[in-house]
């Protein structure tokens, strides 16, 4: 049997390897929008979560070593996470999720909209960010996996390009 200071420190490394996927998979399933805009409410969140979850970690012990393995797992855990995110796209698209399709063709999608809870406001002040005064004007909005949201204008669609969307450019009309 391992003596009591080596189990209690493996057992702190266990514990904090549970909580680490616990809260990486709590903020993997609240949206893409939560990581990438904090708000005050957001910091807020995150600051009481880190405090609740240090004794479950932890446990009992509130050794410098204790704090010392905690602290070396999660950064081993989370190095781990970022190799395999690197090397596996199925791994990846788990962990970060996808872009989803806001606007396109100067059409919202307002099943994606929902499902990545984004707001009109949200999606008016993003495109305003990128010099466009309506979601008509834009061939394709995206709400990124980190959170931002990218515009693409039919401007910004070289002439040579033979999407649908540069028809609309070019002042053909769409089928």
């Amino acid at each position: 049997m391992l003596p009591p200071n080596l189990h209690t420190l493996l057992e702190i490394s266990l514990r904090t390897g549970v909580i680490y996927l616990l809260v990486l998979g709590g903020i993997r399933i609240s949206g893409k929008r939560e990581v990438g805009q904090m708000t005050p409410f957001d910091l807020t969140l995150l600051l009481l979560l880190s405090n609740s979850v240090q004794n479950a970690m932890t446990g009992p012990d509130t050794s410098l070593a204790g704090g010392a393995i905690a602290a070396a797992t999660l950064l081993i855990l989370n190095y781990l996470v970022a190799e395999m995110s690197g090397g596996n796209r199925r791994f990846r698209r788990y962990i970060q999720g996808e872009p989803s399709l806001l606007v396109h063709d100067g059409a919202v999608n307002v099943a994606h909209m929902a499902k990545e809870h984004v707001s009109m406001d949200e999606l008016q002040r993003a495109l305003r960010e990128h010099g466009v005064s309506s979601y008509k004007e834009a061939a394709l909005a995206v709400l990124e996996v980190d959170g931002s949201i990218s515009v693409l204008k039919y401007d910004d669609i070289g002439a040579s390009a033979s999407t649908h969307l540069n028809r609309r450019r070019r002042g053909i009309k769409k089928p």
